[in-house]
């Protein structure tokens, strides 16, 4: 087979998170006495990395006031994540299960800390990935922390799965072919694959 493995955005195209998240952040912005975001708010800024997140939902607060605001605001969507979970994508598990019988699978994403490992225990979904990635308190762009995981895994054809612009442009930056998942929550231009449902991504790289 031409893919050694096979990388995965997580909000938009392993999973839905939107209304445990909308709900957590609502609970925050009521505590810190700002205006509530809507789902479609949240939608338009899941895939973002915490600065630019911050800024496109409260522009006007200062950059402390919005470091805080997060931090309070992931707390709240880990716990109701972690008795909630999200919306699985359908057939997501069965794919998973069938890939992983050929290609190491992984997950990069730009989420906080614990964010991936609570979807992957809530969902029981552990042990279909072998590693994952996620901005440290360097705030790496998406492109670096893919090539980070890359690089420490060794692997040599990889191929990365994503819903937004965002996602497609850290696949190029890593040279990597790109699928674009249409189910998600955003746009890609001109992208190397697309699916339109999950289960379709066995027909690119079987």
């Amino acid at each position: 087979m031409k893919y050694d493995s096979i990388g995965f955005d997580l909000d938009g195209t392993l999973w839905n998170p939107l209304e445990a998240i909308t709900e957590a952040w609502i609970i925050t912005a009521d505590k810190h006495n700002l205006p509530r975001i809507t789902k479609e708010d949240m939608a338009g800024a899941l895939g973002l990395n915490k600065i630019d997140l911050m800024n496109k939902l409260y522009p006007g607060l200062d950059s402390e006031a919005q470091m805080k605001f997060f931090e309070d605001g992931i707390v709240a969507c880990d716990e109701i994540l972690s008795q909630k979970g999200g919306m699985l994508f359908d057939g997501l598990e069965e794919t998973l299960a069938e890939l992983k019988k050929h290609f190491k699978l992984y997950i990069v994403s730009n989420c906080q800390d614990g964010y991936i490992e609570t979807f992957l225990r809530f969902h029981k979904l552990e042990d279909y990935f072998c590693d994952s990635e996620h901005p440290d308190a360097r705030c790496l762009p998406k492109g670096e922390n893919l090539k980070i995981l890359l690089e420490r895994n060794g692997f040599k054809n990889s191929i990365f799965v994503g819903d937004t612009q965002g996602d497609a442009d850290a696949a190029k930056f890593a040279g990597l072919p790109f699928i674009f998942a249409s189910f998600g929550f955003g746009k890609v231009n001109s992208p190397d694959y697309t699916i339109n449902e999950f289960p379709e991504i066995l027909n690119i790289v079987m």
